[in-house]
Protein backbone atom coordinates (compact mmCIF):
# COMPACT_ATOMS: atom_id res chain seq x y z
CA UNK A 1 0.00 0.00 0.00
CA UNK A 2 1.47 3.13 -0.98
CA UNK A 3 1.92 6.14 2.27
CA UNK A 4 -0.23 8.16 0.26
CA UNK A 5 -3.28 5.82 0.42
CA UNK A 6 -2.41 5.93 3.78
CA UNK A 7 -2.91 9.56 4.64
CA UNK A 8 -5.49 11.97 5.72
CA UNK A 9 -6.03 15.59 4.44
CA UNK A 10 -7.72 17.66 7.47
CA UNK A 11 -8.42 21.29 7.57
CA UNK A 12 -9.16 23.24 10.59
CA UNK A 13 -9.29 26.73 11.69
CA UNK A 14 -6.89 28.58 14.19
CA UNK A 15 -7.83 32.24 15.83
CA UNK A 16 -5.33 34.89 14.83
CA UNK A 17 -3.59 34.20 17.95
CA UNK A 18 -3.22 30.72 18.33
CA UNK A 19 -2.07 30.55 14.49
CA UNK A 20 0.96 32.77 15.76
CA UNK A 21 1.53 30.43 18.73
CA UNK A 22 1.76 27.63 16.26
CA UNK A 23 4.23 29.68 13.98
CA UNK A 24 6.07 31.17 16.88
CA UNK A 25 6.79 27.25 18.54
CA UNK A 26 7.32 24.89 15.04
CA UNK A 27 10.24 28.26 14.56
CA UNK A 28 11.63 27.60 17.86
CA UNK A 29 12.09 24.02 17.85
CA UNK A 30 12.97 24.01 14.21
CA UNK A 31 10.35 22.04 12.95
CA UNK A 32 8.07 23.12 10.08
CA UNK A 33 4.18 23.66 11.68
CA UNK A 34 3.04 20.32 9.91
CA UNK A 35 5.69 18.12 11.49
CA UNK A 36 4.96 20.48 14.80
CA UNK A 37 1.57 19.12 15.50
CA UNK A 38 2.50 15.74 14.32
CA UNK A 39 4.99 15.53 16.80
CA UNK A 40 2.11 16.35 19.29
CA UNK A 41 -0.36 14.25 18.66
CA UNK A 42 1.89 11.41 18.71
CA UNK A 43 3.40 12.91 22.01
CA UNK A 44 7.06 13.44 21.57
CA UNK A 45 8.73 16.04 23.65
CA UNK A 46 9.28 18.91 21.46
CA UNK A 47 12.46 20.73 22.11
CA UNK A 48 13.49 24.57 21.17
CA UNK A 49 16.57 24.61 19.15
CA UNK A 50 19.30 25.75 21.19
CA UNK A 51 20.06 29.74 21.54
CA UNK A 52 22.67 31.46 19.59
CA UNK A 53 24.14 31.67 23.30
CA UNK A 54 24.30 27.88 23.44
CA UNK A 55 25.76 27.15 20.10
CA UNK A 56 28.84 30.00 20.75
CA UNK A 57 29.02 28.12 24.01
CA UNK A 58 29.23 24.81 22.63
CA UNK A 59 31.61 26.09 19.98
CA UNK A 60 34.03 27.18 22.89
CA UNK A 61 33.98 23.61 24.85
CA UNK A 62 35.40 22.40 21.46
CA UNK A 63 37.95 24.72 21.53
CA UNK A 64 38.67 24.32 24.95
CA UNK A 65 38.62 20.48 24.67
CA UNK A 66 41.59 20.86 22.03
CA UNK A 67 43.17 22.72 23.81
CA UNK A 68 43.20 20.14 27.26
CA UNK A 69 44.01 17.36 24.44
CA UNK A 70 47.37 19.66 23.42
CA UNK A 71 47.96 20.38 27.09
CA UNK A 72 47.41 16.37 27.70
CA UNK A 73 50.37 15.95 24.95
CA UNK A 74 52.34 18.15 26.12
CA UNK A 75 52.09 16.65 29.64
CA UNK A 76 52.66 13.26 28.16
CA UNK A 77 56.56 14.74 26.11
CA UNK A 78 57.25 16.48 29.36
CA UNK A 79 56.55 20.03 28.12
CA UNK A 80 53.48 21.32 30.34
CA UNK A 81 52.89 20.28 33.83
CA UNK A 82 50.59 18.40 35.27
CA UNK A 83 49.53 21.58 37.16
CA UNK A 84 48.81 22.74 33.54
CA UNK A 85 46.27 20.13 32.88
CA UNK A 86 44.75 20.47 36.14
CA UNK A 87 44.09 23.99 35.58
CA UNK A 88 42.50 23.23 31.53
CA UNK A 89 40.12 20.89 33.76
CA UNK A 90 39.41 23.17 36.05
CA UNK A 91 38.31 25.62 33.13
CA UNK A 92 36.40 23.10 31.07
CA UNK A 93 34.12 21.89 34.29
CA UNK A 94 33.26 25.39 34.41
CA UNK A 95 32.09 25.84 31.27
CA UNK A 96 30.32 22.87 31.67
CA UNK A 97 28.41 23.93 34.81
CA UNK A 98 27.19 27.50 32.26
CA UNK A 99 26.42 25.10 29.55
CA UNK A 100 24.41 23.26 32.05
CA UNK A 101 22.24 26.59 33.51
CA UNK A 102 21.48 28.23 30.02
CA UNK A 103 20.32 24.76 28.95
CA UNK A 104 18.12 25.15 31.94
CA UNK A 105 16.38 28.45 31.31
Amino acid sequence: MKEKDNTHHMHIELTREQYATLCAKAKRSGLTKRVFIVRLLEGEKIRERPTEELRLLREEVHRIGNNINQIARSVNEGIATPEDAGHGLYMLDKVYEMMYRIGRR
